[in-house]
């Protein structure tokens, strides 16, 4: 929410004035409001959730409700009639909307303001009044919006809880086992399905998997995925038949809302599929608006060889290995065959090509996975798999502000992606370091991704949390995160890492650090991120000899694998270098730092150059470079524990306006924490 408060927020006035400009228009949605006042889509989106913490979706959802409202007071029309005039091209879905915000249905409003009885000669005449007092009506209209961003009702479900679920794997009851691809199609399917809709919390594939065997209640289960509402299936395909049975259960009260069993031909699969996800949101009263409907009823391909290909490419994808993956691409290549159109085929395969060279020091198919997601793009742009699949060609290929650009375009149609939460996380927190966003996409990862007990992955996203919100500042609100981490995995050893530098923030003890860190290196001296903190511990240390030992260590293993890592630390080689009399050696490491500080298009330009500069000796230029740094936001924590200790940045300290400058990015740090504090606050982390 903005500090100001919302009745006064210009900018939410002007979007209402633009929507009740355009209200009649059904198709009038986030795209043309953004066309309307000149903003990108994206740019919308988030000024709106800042503005109003609600999505821009459901913020024009409610200006055509107040306004709905006041025509139901003011006018003599009927629930159809006010639908329509206000956008609505479903009156039940007006009427469920309507419920929802208010918590009384339109045709109740009626009863609740009836209109005063009067003589018949006497003048009623309802536009004229409208027409007089028109805008007052303005005015109320944009209070009565902003006053519900302020003052939600949450009257309308009968279970007056979150509406997060998950989907259980489904059981295979034939006696089959190669039917075992076509179940799990099923389930993804429905899930994918519930994940289309903007009113449910859905928790991943990933997240659920582990409960396949499971031997817990539904209400532990419940419990350790953070959800109310659990989905269990279990079915079999026996030649042109499919039998599913579908159980919803409240997980809170562990009561069944409803079980149902379908018997379906293979040919309606996506119908059958649509209508179990529609038939499970439905029975929790969660909003599906007609574009998520229409999405949900979209069958990805008419022909069933060709989905059955695609079902058996995308288990074998889950499973992960090199062989499944080639095997994968073969299976969704033959779908490609059966069905060019087939748009999720081509986007899968662009994904598959993506993890074949992950981590691979040669990535060859670069082409190959831009080839596949523009083909996806071209036939479904809205495809959530085919801009995921553009996404993580520009992140192949290192361009990263326009792989976070697809990423946001998924979140945009479905933003509880935890897949797309996920690769933003990482990308926020080295590639573009943003310590914001970096905090906000790690919070939406474990909420939606929640930890799977006794999992490696459970580890890490818990450990993303952690070092989100240290480098953010709040180190005591990180220790919980990261102890739950390492009980989740003992052998994760970033969180190991990080526990060192939450210890040092703490007792403000370089040799204590060290002597953690060297315990570390001793359990694997080849680990080169445990060897990059100690020179660099060393080197604020002043320990110059002990810093050159491990710079050594690194720049072998570096040599020796081919690694590209670390280019910023050229800096320190050649200060160190500098410092034990080697400057011929040191010029090298610095010519290749300078490369790094140009190229560098993060939020650390200023101060990489502002270091280089203070190596060859123009401080004035370095202090022009720092004071551009100290204007720049969402840096993070490490650089203000470490500013003053940097031997290289301290040779400006005889500056007139090092001190107030070192002040001032103190400063801003500490106020962009403060901000934060508040969102943290809000989502119960703090």
């Amino acid at each position: 929410m903005p500090d100001q408060p919302p009745a006064t927020d210009p900018f939410l006035r002007d979007l209402i004035t633009v929507i009740k400009d355009n209200l009649a228009d059904e198709d009038f949605g986030v795209a043309e409001l953004a066309a309307k006042v000149n903003m990108s889509r994206s740019n919308l989106l988030r000024r709106v959730k800042k503005a109003a913490d609600v999505s821009a979706s459901v913020f024009i959802r409610q200006v055509r409700l107040d306004q709905a409202q006041a025509l139901l007071r003011e006018e003599d029309l009927t629930v159809s009639e006010v639908a329509f005039r206000v956008g609505f091209n479903s009156t039940s879905y007006f009427i469920r909307c309507y419920r929802e915000s208010f918590g009384y249905t339109p045709g109740e409003e009626h009863k609740q303001n009836p209109e005063p009885a009067v003589e018949s000669s006497a003048p009623t005449a309802p536009r004229s009044r409208i027409y007089r007092y028109g805008w007052m009506g303005i005015t109320a209209l944009a209070l009565g919006v902003i006053a519900w961003l302020v003052l939600r009702p949450s009257t309308a479900p009968a279970r007056d809880y979150d509406k997060t679920i998950a989907v259980l794997p489904f059981t295979n009851d034939s006696e089959d086992t190669t039917n075992v691809y076509f179940i799990n199609g099923l389930m993804v399917s429905i899930l994918d399905n519930l994940q289309k809709i903007e009113d449910l919390s859905v928790r991943s594939r990933t997240t659920v998997e582990r409960y396949r065997a499971a031997q817990l209640t539904i209400p532990e289960i419940a419990r350790e995925l953070d959800v109310n509402y659990i989905v269990e299936g279990s079915g079999q395909k026996r030649g042109d038949q499919i039998l599913l049975s579908i159980r919803l259960i409240d997980a809170r009260r562990d009561q069944q809302i409803w079980s149902r069993r379908f018997l379906r031909q293979a040919g309606d699969i996506f119908q059958l599929q649509t209508e179990v996800a529609t038939h499970i949101a439905q029975s929790i009263e969660a909003l599906i608006t007609p574009e998520e409907q229409a999405r949900i009823a979209a069958a990805p391909t008419d022909n069933l060889v060709a989905y059955d290909d695609y079902l058996r490419g995308l288990d074998l994808l889950h499973e992960g290995s090199r062989e499944e993956l080639l095997a994968a691409i073969d299976l969704f290549e033959q779908a490609i065959e059966e069905d060019p159109a087939f748009a999720q085929a081509h986007a899968y395969i662009a994904i598959t090509y993506y993890f074949l060279d992950a981590y691979q020091a040669e990535q060859p198919h670069g082409e190959m996975i831009n080839t596949y997601a523009d083909r996806a793009m071209l036939l479904q742009p809205e495809l959530a798999e085919g801009l995921i699949a553009k996404a993580l060609y520009y992140l192949h290929e290192q361009r990263y502000e326009q792989s976070i650009e697809y990423f946001e375009k998924v979140l945009e149609y479905y933003p509880h992606s935890a897949w797309v939460h996920n690769f933003l996380t990482g990308l926020y927190n080295a590639t573009l370091p943003n310590t914001e966003k970096y905090l906000a996409h790690a919070l939406r990862s474990i909420r939606l991704a929640v930890a799977e007990q006794d999992s490696t992955n459970a580890s890490y996203t818990y450990l993303n949390l952690g070092n989100a919100l240290a480098q953010a500042g709040f180190l005591d609100e990180a220790g919980p995160y990261i102890r739950q981490s390492l009980n989740y995995n003992p052998g994760n050893r970033y969180s190991e890492l990080l526990t060192v530098y939450l210890d040092l923030d703490q007792h403000h003890s370089l040799d204590t650090a060290l002597t953690d860190l060297r315990r570390i290196y001793a359990q694997d001296t080849t680990w080169v991120d445990v060897i990059q903190e100690l020179r660099k511990l060393y080197y604020f240390q002043e320990d110059y000899p002990a810093a050159w030992r491990y710079y050594q260590k690194f720049l072998r293993i570096k040599e020796a694998y081919g690694l590209d890592i670390y280019p910023g630390e050229d800096i320190k080689i050649a200060f160190v270098l500098r410092q034990l009399g080697r400057p011929d050696e040191a010029r090298a490491f610095l010519e290749s730092y300078r490369q790094f500080a140009e190229e560098n298009t993060s939020i650390y330009q200023s101060l990489s150059i502002a270091a280089y500069q203070v190596m060859i000796g123009e401080s004035e230029e370095a202090m022009a470079n720092l004071r551009t740094f100290s204007e720049q936001s969402g840096y993070q924590y490490w650089y203000i524990l470490f500013l003053e200790d940097d031997p290289i940045l301290r040779q400006l300290a005889d500056q007139p306006d090092y001190q107030p400058t070192i002040q001032r990015i103190k400063d801003r740090f500490w106020a962009e924490h403060r901000a934060m504090r508040g969102m943290l606050e809000e989502e119960g982390v703090l």
